[in-house]
């Protein structure tokens, strides 16, 4: 039988300026308040009861001692199971929560009866720096302890409980009883299995209200909590991997690259760079051990691609030996540092005495002719350490074409960070007419254009040739080759490896004008691509492990497999 009862549970520790404005909002939806009083002085105490007394749907739960606001929301939610409430709608009382998404949790929860509903912040100008910090080193935490990324927002206490779940998690383990039940309790019923769903939220910081979120002792606990649930995960690692194990074979076939979903946010992307100015690259390093290992540790897919990929490097070179886990981990680890780079390149720590461009009269030439061209790039070291020679070369401003948006919050980011780079990013989801023209344009104005070679899309199944690349056919697009062509401009090609820690930026002439003439336009095509591919393979075999490239590149590109597996993500 279906069924949904739900209440509010509000706890109160000396929060009385907003709570009148809360209590009042929440009346409007006529469901059941259950108000815990945790401990609150005798001003507020008064406050509570009165308000209580006079509003039928308010049942104040009183605690004589302050038990912090995990405390408090426990002894609701238990108040709440004992009077046959199924669902409690988690509410602060200082107003930070969006009480105009109260419906829609609601109707989450009663449609997804055994989901927990979590909200996931949104913030504007008013939150303090203070609280986001904690907050991404917290997230980290949190997919390390659950080895996934499942849980977008681990924080934030806007959420509808399923009770019959929740309660024997509360009674079964001795938990957090500040801030750091928020925390807790999600990892728990996610190793619990129970299933979770975030729904975005805006939060705001009220000038008027007051936090009872203490800097040193609430992080404190919340490291130590973190601390007992790591060690937690250890003691469940089995079930979890098995869990993911299982989440990974449902996905039938390989995911497609450009199918998957991008993870991370502005805000994300924002602390990083924030922490690489203020602690500095040798800090960076440092974390990274960890977060390699996690990644080398939960990541199959990318693990599979990036034996496979290995292997067949060898087997092209007539080398035979086994790829294990020490030669995965030293590709990601590379990948890693190539993302620090990537930082570091764009904050200036990288500048023009660790970086060098051979064949730099290519970048002269076009800047004393005032002409346009195309350079053809890859996923082979740090294709961001080419681009920065726009600060370099001042008269050059660089396009480079994108296919994915979170490398557009990536750039945003980066470009905030140093606005002399001279760098525009052109999102586009596939080559089109109107890309081309766009991209005339900028050629035309004699501006740069730089677009990878290396990538198919499922927006263009099928517009791919066939080539040899490391001894076995693999599809590259068309896409990059047939644009070169339209734009009418010189074409280069770029590839940029780091090679005992110096960068080297080779720059190669491809082709004066690509023509591809009607009657021989497939043959043309695929001797131009054939000609890209073997030049990866050989920086490839320079620097095998900074190919970026962690699904399998030899994946046939077969439209009903990519249709499949859209379908299952």
């Amino acid at each position: 039988m279906h069924q949904f009862s739900p209440c509010f549970v509000i706890p109160n520790y000396n929060h009385s300026k907003m709570f009148d404005d809360v209590v009042r909002r929440l009346n409007h939806f006529e469901l059941p308040i259950i108000v815990v009083n945790d401990g609150s002085d005798e001003k507020t105490s008064v406050c509570l009861r009165k308000i209580s007394e006079s509003n039928p749907l308010i049942s104040l739960v009183e605690l004589l001692e302050n038990q912090g606001k995990g405390g408090a929301v426990m002894a609701g939610m238990r108040y709440a199971s004992e009077h046959s409430y199924t669902h409690a709608l988690q509410v602060d009382a200082d107003g930070q929560h969006n009480l105009e998404d109260v419906i829609t949790f609601l109707n989450a929860s009663n449609e997804n009866l055994e989901t927990l509903i979590c909200g996931h912040p949104v913030y504007d100008d008013s939150v303090p720096a203070s609280r986001l910090i904690p907050r991404y080193i917290t997230h980290f935490w949190v997919w390390v302890e659950t080895l996934s990324f499942s849980i977008v927002d681990s924080m934030c206490g806007f959420r509808v409980y399923p009770l019959a779940s929740v309660i024997p998690i509360i009674e079964q383990n001795s938990l957090g009883k500040r801030m750091d039940f928020d925390i807790e309790i999600l990892v728990r019923l996610y190793w619990q299995s129970v299933p979770m769903k975030f729904l975005p939220t805006k939060v705001i910081y009220p000038e008027t209200g007051s936090s009872h979120f203490q800097i040193f002792r609430d992080n404190w606990l919340i490291t130590k909590m973190h601390t007992r649930l790591f060690f937690g995960m250890l003691i469940r690692l089995p079930k979890l991997l098995e869990n993911k194990r299982k989440s990974d074979k449902s996905q039938i076939g390989s995911i497609h690259w450009s199918a998957k979903m991008e993870k991370g946010s502005s805000l994300g992307i924002r602390f990083l760079v924030w922490s690489y100015k203020t602690f500095g690259k040798r800090a960076f390093e440092l974390m990274l051990h960890p977060i390699v290992a996690y990644f080398v540790l939960t990541s199959s897919s990318e693990k599979k691609a990036s034996i496979g990929y290995q292997k067949q490097l060898m087997k092209y070179q007539g080398r035979t030996a086994s790829i294990g886990w020490r030669q995965v981990y030293s590709h990601f680890y590379q990948f890693s540092v190539a993302a620090i780079d990537k930082i570091g390149a764009w904050t200036g720590n990288i500048n023009c005495e660790n970086v060098i461009v051979h064949n730099n009269n290519i970048n002269h030439q076009l800047v004393e002719e005032g002409r346009g061209a195309v350079f053809i790039g890859s996923h082979l070291g740090n294709l961001e350490l080419g681009r920065a020679i726009g600060k370099y070369n001042k008269n050059i401003v660089i396009n480079a074409v994108v296919f994915n948006k979170h490398a557009l919050k990536f750039q945003d980011v980066l470009n905030q960070s140093n606005p002399n780079v001279r760098l525009n990013l052109i999102h586009v989801e596939s080559v089109g007419s109107d890309t081309a023209i766009l991209l005339k344009e900028k050629v035309d104005a004699g501006e740069v254009v730089i677009i990878v070679g290396d990538r198919t899309s499922t927006t263009a199944v099928g517009r791919v040739e066939y080539v040899d690349f490391l001894g076995k056919k693999a599809p590259f697009s068309q896409g990059p080759f047939i644009l070169a062509s339209l734009l009418e401009c010189p074409v280069y090609l770029i590839f940029c490896i780091k090679e005992s820690g110096i960068y080297n930026v080779y720059l190669e002439a491809f082709s004066d004008s690509m023509k591809l003439p009607r009657k021989s336009r497939k043959e043309t095509l695929s001797k131009y691509i054939q000609n890209y591919a073997d030049r990866l393979s050989h920086y490839c075999q320079k620097e095998p492990l900074q190919w970026f490239n962690f699904y399998d590149f030899w994946q046939a590109d077969d439209e009903k497999i990519i249709r499949r597996n859209d379908k299952l993500g």
